[in-house]
């Protein structure tokens, strides 16, 4: 009993293969149909199916689809990491010694060019600019009244130099005075934003303390470090993007105002730098940047992705010249999204076959048609293994 139940066993398993082989393998047919189970199983004879449709139409030219030979520049794409600044900066410092009298504007606000920021006491100061204009004005009296005697002949010529010494000597401590004076007013320079101030009324200061940061930026320049084979390909006005990493999403377009001279050794890059425009006043000094900088290079021909093909020699594409098929040679030189740039002959505006490629050959008659319908002409005819 045991013999027949694994004999049994036996022949289920090799009829099962056998039935997995014809429906699996359609090159099995043949053989089974040598040995007489291709009926048993219901396999239709080799002959009974029908012969798939002529893709050429009984003969005639290969459909196919094709699209024209486009021209674009090779875009050189560089990005790297940039630090923003502002447009203009300076540290305000104190020229002189001397007591906070008055701190004139709020920390963070805007200023204008000579407003006052801080006001250092000046009442030595206030006092030594009248005593001198109090000299001068008794020079210049002295002066006009050796001028009258002059014309009299009652004045020699020392005595008349002696008076425009004086004059030119009160003339001068005048001057002083004021510019002493004025060295107690701390101004702004420039238009811009004031950061926090260091100071507060009734701080005494010294020679060269900071006050705060005055910045200027209306505008934020970007300096960042492009390789060395881009030098030959860089220009001031050259546009590039710039994304903040403070403000994900956000794209702005800017342009190089500056290229440095001398290629970092260790690196082998360059700096360059870039100005944005800030006119909302989002952008800040120290903030960092993506940037993108596109460097436009060599035109060469523009083919489908889809036209590209590849042999034993290397990459090819089929044109239509003439009505015919003609394999072109090509060298990729860029991979786009839409397109491959290429080096080859080429000529814009030429028909490069995209769809309907593998039944292609040199010289073979070719008719362009839409796409749906070389879809068409090429689908395989179904075919069944029977029920």
């Amino acid at each position: 009993m045991a013999f027949l139940r694994q004999t049994f066993l036996t022949l289920i398993v090799l009829g099962a293969t056998v039935v997995a082989w014809a429906w699996f393998v359609p090159s099995s047919h043949p053989y089974l149909e040598k040995v007489g189970l291709s009926g048993l199983l219901g396999l239709e004879a080799e002959g009974a199916v029908e012969a798939p449709q002529e893709r050429r139409g009984g003969g005639g030219a290969t459909r196919v689809t094709a699209r024209p030979v486009e021209t674009r520049a090779i875009d050189n794409r560089i990005e790297a990491i940039g630090d923003g600044a502002a447009l203009r900066a300076v540290d305000l410092r104190s020229e002189v010694a001397g007591t906070v009298r008055e701190v004139a504007v709020a920390p963070g606000s805007q200023v204008k060019a000579g407003q006052l920021i801080v006001q250092l006491d000046d009442d030595v100061q206030q006092l030594e600019l009248q005593r001198s204009q109090l000299m001068l004005e008794k020079a210049r009296t002295d002066r006009e009244r050796l001028d009258r005697l002059a014309d009299r002949g009652a004045v020699t010529s020392v005595q008349s130099q002696e008076a425009e010494l004086a004059l030119r000597t009160a003339e001068l401590t005048f001057a002083d005075a004021e510019v002493e004076l004025e060295r107690r007013s701390i101004r702004a320079p420039f238009d811009g934003w004031i950061g926090l101030l260091e100071v507060e009324e009734g701080d005494r200061l010294s020679a060269q303390d900071v006050l705060a940061v005055l910045a200027d930026r209306s505008s934020i320049l970007i300096d960042f470090r492009v390789p060395e084979r881009a030098i030959a390909d860089l220009k001031t006005g050259l546009p590039f993007e710039a994304r903040p990493l403070a403000l994900p999403g956000r794209v702005l377009t800017g342009e190089i105002v500056a290229i440095d001279n001398v290629v970092e050794r260790n690196s082998r890059t360059l700096k360059v730098q870039g100005r944005l425009a800030n006119a909302d006043d989002v952008l800040r000094t120290g903030m960092a940047f993506s940037v993108a900088l596109s460097i436009p290079g060599e035109v060469l021909p523009a083919v489908d992705p889809l036209a590209l093909q590849w042999s034993a020699e290397g990459s090819f594409v089929w044109l239509v010249r003439e009505g015919k098929a003609a394999r072109v040679p090509v060298a990729i030189r860029q991979r786009n999204a839409d397109a491959i740039l290429v080096a080859g002959e080429l000529s814009e505006d030429e028909m490069v076959v995209t769809e309907g490629v593998q039944s292609l050959r040199p010289g073979a008659e070719v008719e362009v048609v839409e796409g749906a319908a070389v879809a068409d002409a090429v689908a395989p005819p179904a075919t069944s293994v029977g029920q």
